[in-house]
């Protein structure tokens, strides 16, 4: 091969392979190899095949990004942590007589209380959790005008001090047999209680909306995962 014709190989570029448009099975002849970027989307490099598209995200931060179900044939050898993010929810139906004192809603059982120092009335937090929505249903109220302060407080570890960590009031109108709901956005705070503490849940009227009727709660929370 004569050195003029080394020098044309080495100094060939590859044509791009990097489109403008939009990349979709329809845009993209079968065989094809391109790079590209869709609206909300990284980098990605597509080949279309047998009428299908094989599509893989690139990274400019060691970041990967998988748009669904991610299938291991072998091992998962993990050096970090596995970061997932679950919504659950709990059940703190009570029956009492109210009045205005400070009531901490139960989690097991339906037994509430005045404290958070009795395991029916305590979650102890396996990872960091936000409280998303708090559903809260009355039976017949004697007075429906009275407010409700919800509250999230904790313990710490290694202590049994209660530390308010958020709190909203309701001062509309409350019905009987009507639900209200309260969401993440109405507290004071963001109602988020890291992993290991103590988790207290409470209500408090003013003035006293009853005698002793039935309660129905629910909270929704986001549970931050970490494997």
């Amino acid at each position: 091969m004569a050195n003029r014709d080394i020098r044309r190989i080495i100094n060939t570029k590859q044509d791009s392979l990097e489109s403008d448009g939009n990349l979709s099975i329809n845009s993209m002849s079968d065989g094809q190899v391109s790079i590209g970027k869709s609206t909300n989307e990284l980098l990605s490099i597509r080949k279309k095949k047998y009428g299908r598209i094989y599509k893989s995200y690139m990274s400019s931060n060691g970041n990967q990004i998988v748009d669904k179900n991610l299938a291991v044939k072998g091992n998962l050898n993990v050096k970090g942590h596995i970061l997932g993010i679950q919504y659950y929810f709990f059940i703190h139906n009570f029956a009492d007589n109210m009045d205005t004192s400070k009531i901490y809603l139960p989690w097991t059982t339906t037994s509430e209380g005045g404290d958070m120092n009795a395991s029916q009335r305590s979650l102890l937090t396996p990872f960091k959790m936000t409280l998303n929505k708090l559903y809260f249903r009355p039976e017949t109220l004697s007075d429906g005008t009275a407010n409700f302060t919800f509250g999230l407080d904790k313990q710490d570890d290694g202590d049994t001090t209660v530390d308010s960590i958020a709190t909203f009031t309701y001062e509309p109108t409350l019905s009987s047999n009507t639900m209200i709901t309260v969401s993440k956005s109405d507290f004071n705070n963001t109602p988020t209680i890291e992993a290991g503490k103590k988790a207290g849940l409470f209500v408090q009227a003013n003035p006293d909306p009853s005698d002793s009727i039935d309660w129905y709660v629910t909270s929704v929370w986001e549970v931050e995962i970490v494997l």
